[in-house]
């Protein structure tokens, strides 16, 4: 279904139908295209499909530019026609979630609920998340120390090492995180010493040559002017080593970001988070 070669690649029709909102579906979409590096997708999006009507007015448009459908529909009627439409016309059509639902419905011997946009839901998941995310900003560079004992994780690190979107990427997985940055040699916050037995704590470090670039970038992106101590090699190769002493003595775990992305920081925290609590059930 490729419908034309050009210079640098391909180009093809990607038609999303979703009884929903079509969130779900343009995420998977865009990521599996990003695996191709020359493809170029022409995304046709068909939202909030639930009528027959609106149904026929989807099929036209993908009749009049051919290419791959990928659905996410609840409303088995309606998916079926869809399907059907695809076949009679040698369309290709892929359910996105449907292996997906129908593996964990095995598994778990239960029936799939069959609720549109069930995800996105205002439930108690959903204020989770707020009042995490609200906690980080309240909690973020130091910020309010005095609370900082109700976080889940907190997390230490000489500047400009990701603490601050950890923690929001943390937040929005619904885990209250809160970040110190180690500033030169100055004493941590006595509650931050005081709260061992609470929240995770967590360091995150970098190698100097990095991290310098880092900092590098975004002084020239502010246009401001620094001490050459925040971006002379030596100086911040005295603070990493620095924090990483204070993170042996206190035997708090550590994550090198050097090479990882703020996902998979996030990823390995939240891992860190699962292995302590298995850990205090015994497990």
């Amino acid at each position: 279904m490729i419908e034309r070669e050009i210079t640098q690649g391909y180009y093809v029709h990607l038609h999303l139908v979703s009884d929903a909102t079509g969130e779900t579906l343009s995420g998977i979409t865009r990521a599996a295209s990003a695996q191709f590096k020359s493809l170029i997708p022409i995304e046709h999006t068909h939202v909030l499909t639930r009528s027959e009507k609106q149904l026929d007015l989807v099929q036209e448009e993908i009749k009049a530019a051919p290419g791959l459908v990928l659905y996410t529909m609840v409303n088995e009627d309606q998916r079926q026609r869809l399907v059907e439409f695809c076949k009679s016309n040698a369309f290709p059509c892929i359910d996105v979630l449907g292996p997906a639902l129908h593996a964990l419905s095995q598994y778990l011997g239960a029936p799939v609920s069959h609720e549109t946009g069930a995800q996105h839901t205002q439930d108690e998941g959903y204020h989770q998340r707020i009042d995490a995310l609200n906690f980080a900003m309240a909690h973020d560079d130091g910020l309010s120390p005095e609370r900082i004992s109700q976080a889940e994780v907190i997390l230490l690190g000489v500047s400009r090492t990701s603490k601050t979107p950890t923690c929001v990427y943390l937040a929005n997985r619904g885990i209250k995180a809160a970040n110190i940055p180690i500033v030169g040699k100055a004493e941590l916050p006595e509650t931050l010493l005081d709260v061992q037995d609470g929240p995770l704590v967590v360091g995150l470090t970098i190698s100097p040559r990095r991290l310098v670039q880092i900092r590098r970038n975004r002084l020239l992106s502010l246009n401001e002017h620094r001490p050459s101590e925040y971006i002379n090699e030596a100086a911040v190769r005295e603070e990493i080593i620095f924090a990483k002493r204070l993170f042996a003595r206190h035997q708090w775990p550590v994550i090198d970001v050097t090479r990882r992305s703020i996902e998979e920081t996030s990823a390995k925290v939240m891992s860190l988070l699962v292995a302590r609590k298995n850990e205090e059930l015994g497990l």
